[in-house]
């Protein structure tokens, strides 16, 4: 790809400026169109060490106004975005609707060092390819690394993001003449290092992997342009066109979408069963409350010492709690976590979204709470809403809320991938004990606030909940997440299942 890349093209100082001139005021009013539009923006500058990536974000800046836009440098990960699967430090960077995001340095290359090892064995042992990738990724997230960041793409541009994927390229002899100006001034020297001198000298091997990158992650919509930057003046000048065009075009898309809906199809793959799964559940289960505490405080002190070697083997959980009103969540979890240390868990309590979360894809908020290496996050409701309450209560369209278990399955792989173990849990009470757990918080003081309107409004639409949980648990019950539905009619048999399970699965997950 790279290989057949003509890198002669220039343009004179007077032409440049003239164009400048116009294109600035292009990009500037086009900037209060996507605000006015709600159109989040990603752009992603890739390219060669010293290709001139800052100075063209710098171009490219100049003109917007400052409040409508972030630059990321994703040079270096911070400590807390090592420890997270590979997209997080992207994720919760993603633009709010209206607003542009632009990123120095992409995803993409995160790839590159287990690319490079391939085909050098001290790299293998070293991890150092490339500038600016801190770690090797591990066996299953590079497997699956052009799966992850192809649908982290098409999650964002379903949601209604634009992505602009812009690849410098330079040849091998102008980086090496960057490389030494840059190393002449004392300011500037800090800015090469070994890995890129390794880079200019291994350039025909790193054309290979860039252009294997490139095409991996460069299908359909979402493609790459590439430009042509011997020339800075040029590459400026072809940056701002190709922004200006995907702008405009995605602008006029809208419009004529506006104009003429697409029509909504049907989601063909789903075929409810027979039978609905919750009602062969089983809830006369039940345990005397003299064997409840000896096996509860047991396996709590299991669950505890499990935390320890969590952090230990720097390994996070994640732990999704679902289920009916009334069902005991909080009384489960307060179990669940009653002995572990509180340094190294959050229980994430999920309600209606704040504007600013409305303003982004529905999964942002969930990797903002997503665990480092080492910790737990315990969700009290989680993402699952999109396909439950959003679904029954008609708050999401139904091509919105079908797609989400595609979404949700692939997100819960890419945290399976990183080593992330997960739990889902439906806690399951039949209609009967529902309503006697709402009588009871209705004649108890202290327990009347968890009481609502909404809760009996819910229940009046018992049936229809029912059907959805039983498309969430056929569509996103997976061997990387699967889910457990819980008998809770009784509370305390409710709690010693999830505790076992835990426990057990921690300790098959973190042996040796």
């Amino acid at each position: 790809m790279l290989e057949k890349i003509d890198l002669k093209q220039t343009i004179g100082k007077k032409a440049y400026k003239a164009e400048m001139t116009s294109l600035e005021k292009r990009l500037e009013s086009l900037q209060q169109r996507v605000k006015d539009l709600g159109i989040p923006v990603i752009i992603a500058f890739e390219g060669w060490s010293a290709s001139g990536k800052g100075t063209t974000i710098g171009k490219i800046v100049y003109p917007l106004d400052p409040r409508l836009f972030n630059v990321y440098t994703m040079s270096k990960l911070s400590e807390d975005a090592a420890m997270r699967p590979f997209l997080w430090n992207y994720w919760i960077k993603t633009p709010e609707k209206g607003r542009i995001t632009i990123f120095d340095k992409s995803w993409h290359r995160l790839i590159l060092p287990n690319l490079a090892a391939r085909q050098s064995e001290q790299g293998a042992k070293t991890g150092q390819y490339a500038k600016n990738a801190p770690r090797l990724l591990g066996e299953a997230e590079a497997a699956g690394f052009y799966y992850d960041a192809n649908q982290f793409e098409k999650q964002l541009a379903d949601d209604g993001a634009l992505i602009i994927k812009l690849f410098l390229h330079i040849g091998k002899a102008e980086q090496r003449k960057r490389f030494r100006e840059l190393e002449k001034n004392p300011d500037t020297a800090w800015r090469v290092d070994e890995q890129d001198w390794e880079q200019n000298r291994n350039y025909d091997q790193y054309v290979k992997l860039y252009s294997e990158i490139l095409r991996q992650t460069g299908a359909g919509e979402r493609f790459w342009s590439i430009i042509e930057a011997n020339d800075r003046k040029f590459a400026t000048i072809k940056a701002y066109k190709i922004i200006i065009k995907r702008i405009e075009d995605e602008i006029y898309r809208r419009g004529q979408a506006a104009e003429k809906p697409a029509a909504r199809e049907e989601d063909p793959a789903f075929k409810p069963p027979g039978v609905s799964i919750l009602s062969s559940v089983d809830l006369n289960k039940s345990i005397e409350t003299a064997a409840y505490k000896k096996e509860a405080e047991a396996l709590q002190e299991r669950v505890a010492e499990l935390g320890f070697k969590l952090y230990a083997k720097r390994r996070s959980v994640v732990v999704a709690y679902e289920g009916w009103d009334a069902a005991g969540k909080g009384g489960n979890i307060k179990r669940v976590t009653e002995r572990l240390d509180p340094r190294a868990y959050e229980v994430v309590p999920i309600t209606v979204p704040t504007q600013e979360e409305l303003n982004h894809h529905y999964l942002w908020r969930f990797y903002n709470k997503f665990p480092k290496d080492g910790h737990i996050a315990i969700f009290d409701r989680s993402w699952y809403g999109r396909v439950l309450v959003e679904r029954v209560e008609n708050l999401t369209p139904p091509e919105v809320w079908r797609r989400a278990y595609k979404e949700i399955n692939d997100m819960e792989r890419h945290l399976y991938n990183h080593g992330v173990i997960l739990f889902k849990f439906w806690l399951h009470i039949d209609k009967e004990e529902q309503l006697a757990r709402f009588k009871a918080r209705e004649a108890d003081p202290l327990k009347q606030y968890k009481i609502t309107a909404d809760d009996w409004r819910n229940r009046d639409k018992w049936d229809a909940y029912v059907e959805a949980v039983d498309e969430m648990l056929l569509r996103t019950n997976t061997g990387c997440a699967p889910w457990t539905v819980v008998e809770s009619n009784c509370k305390k048999y409710a709690r010693l299942r999830t505790l076992r399970i835990i426990a057990e699965e921690l300790e098959k997950r973190l042996k040796g």
